[in-house]
């Protein structure tokens, strides 16, 4: 190559291709490091709620047996292995911080009471 500019050219148009190539395969393989984070933290917020209501169900004792002989059945019905969309999820903690809410009006008019 006799002509600098034309060699210049060469070696600028070279160092673009690379640099786009690393650059995409970068943000491709932080872009898969996200998606698998995102689903592991929402795998552990599922394991979380199932837990939560599985000693919820179990810390419930005696306390209306027909209830919980009926959600047991549903639950029973129902694969364990299923996976819950979010929205299942998002309901299910809903559901809980309104029981948490009805237990502390209930504590509140009890403390209210003694």
């Amino acid at each position: 190559m006799s002509n600098p500019a034309l060699h210049a050219f060469y070696v600028g148009r070279a160092f673009a291709e690379v640099l786009g190539e690393r650059l995409e395969d970068t943000v491709t393989n932080s872009l898969s490091e996200l998606g698998q984070l995102e689903a592991k933290q929402r795998e552990a917020m599922q394991e979380f709620v199932e837990e939560v209501m599985a000693r919820a169900e179990q810390s419930s004792g005696d306390e209306q047996p027909s209830a919980r002989e009926t959600q047991s059945k549903s639950a029973s019905s129902r694969p364990q292995t299923a996976k819950r969309s979010p929205e299942d999820v998002q309901a299910m903690v809903d559901e809980l911080r309104a029981s948490i809410a009805s237990l502390r009006t209930e504590l509140n008019a009890y403390k209210s009471q003694s």
